[in-house]
């Protein structure tokens, strides 16, 4: 059987040669976690149509739900192409060819590791949004993906050198293993409407375009608010810690709602839990955040006062501690030097969302001279405003007490 595929010439040139690791990576626009979705199903195919019966794993770092994985995108690319749909059964919450060899499966890397080891016989592993993963994850995906013949393949947008994802098939690529760099460029189908978006972080943007479009790294500089401030690590609150604290700030498209839990403890600020995503309905919003932060229903939760019927929602439907947090004069700069008051800002791994606002959230440049500007940019901010709502009553208090301060010493 002779097909044709519409696929980015760089994917094509990959897969044009025989490899067990297969590693793309570059910005937004490239066509890559579409194209490997199209060729999740065209191997699916193969497997099946050569007699072999096994498992496609399409993992992620972070999977909470289905909602959270791959199998929307891979339901369209099979969609997209007739033979394909002809091929498989799809349902609401699975996929797989109707002769039943071959099906796929979704995993999160970071949580569900012993249920990836148990799967049998994948045949090949696809990790998108592979830049978080840990060098840990690897060491243990990789020898369950076994069988002869089988695949594990790779894509991403870089952050940073010293990611595990980097070390492993970039610095020191396995044998076998075949990298491509895909930027929006490299796809004759980038659309128009991600065209003018590109135009605007170019002009708008310029200290993240390289990374965002260009699949550069994400150069930390001195115009980053929290530069040298936060770290990523694991951690587990313990006994005598201040907190826990909650905070929302609610998202509208195409802003993310944001949702954190928050400790202090021995001058640094801790944060634990996140519940971070975009497209979340008013009346899945209490599901959505309880979920995440299962406590927080326990909890005093302050939010921002500028939606009140949000939060008057809100506490009638499972968040009955939920309060509004007034904004005052300068308190974006007040809750920032608060936070940079502690010695370490410290955001537990399970809340990627949060961690990539610590790295991108930053100071105004001048355009002419790059100077650093006191002005803080209104973008990559939605959970630090959550946390700067948890801890207003502390970000207000040493305000107050400040003020006190200044007086007596007249």
């Amino acid at each position: 059987m002779e097909i044709e595929l519409e696929l980015p010439p760089k994917i094509i040139a990959n897969f044009a040669q025989p490899a067990r690791h297969r590693v793309f990576h570059g910005g937004r626009g490239s066509g890559k976690t579409r194209s490997l979705a199209k060729m999740t199903a065209v191997k699916g195919y193969q497997f099946a149509e050569e007699g072999r019966e096994g498992v496609i794993l399409a993992s992620r770092e972070h999977l909470n739900s289905l909602d959270e994985s791959s199998l929307e995108e891979i339901k369209a690319a099979i969609r997209s192409e007739p033979w394909l749909h002809d091929y498989y059964e799809i349902g609401e919450k699975y996929v797989r060819t109707k002769n039943r060899r071959v099906s796929y499966a979704f995993a999160g890397l970071r949580h569900n590791l012993d249920s990836i080891k148990s799967k049998a016989r994948i045949l090949l592993n696809w990790t998108d949004e592979g830049e978080g993963v840990s060098e840990g994850a690897w060491r243990k995906l990789i020898p369950t993906i076994r069988e002869g013949g089988s695949e594990n393949w790779v894509s991403y947008n870089p952050e940073s050198p010293e990611s595990a994802t980097h070390r492993r098939f970039i610095e020191n690529p396995p044998s076998n293993c075949i990298v491509t760099q895909i930027n929006w460029r490299d796809n004759p189908w980038f659309p128009e409407v991600l065209e003018q978006e590109r135009l605007d972080d170019q002009r708008l943007r310029p200290e993240t375009y390289e990374h965002v479009w260009e699949g550069a790294f994400l150069t930390l500089t001195e115009a980053q608010v929290f530069s040298g401030k936060f770290i990523v690590d694991e951690f587990e609150p313990g006994a005598g810690w201040d907190g826990p604290y909650y905070g929302i700030d609610f998202g509208f498209r195409p802003d993310p709602l944001a949702a954190v839990e928050v400790w202090i403890h021995a001058n640094c600020l801790y944060v634990r839990r996140e519940a971070y995503k975009t497209g979340i309905e008013i009346d899945g919003t209490t599901a959505f955040i309880k979920e995440r932060l299962p406590r927080i229903a326990e909890y005093a939760a302050r939010a921002d006062s500028a939606e009140p019927k949000t939060i008057s929602y809100l506490a009638r439907n499972g968040l009955p501690r939920i309060e509004p947090v007034k904004k005052w004069p300068n308190s974006v700069m007040e809750g920032v030097r608060y936070m940079r008051g502690h010695e370490k800002i410290v955001v537990h791994p399970d809340c990627p969302g949060t961690a990539r606002e610590f790295r991108l959230y930053s100071h105004a440049t001048d355009r002419l001279t790059g100077d650093i500007k006191p002005e803080i940019i209104d973008a990559n901010n939605h959970a630090i405003d959550a946390i700067r709502y948890a801890i207003a009553p502390l970000i207000k208090g040493r305000m107050e007490s400040k003020t006190r301060a200044v007086k007596g010493a007249y």
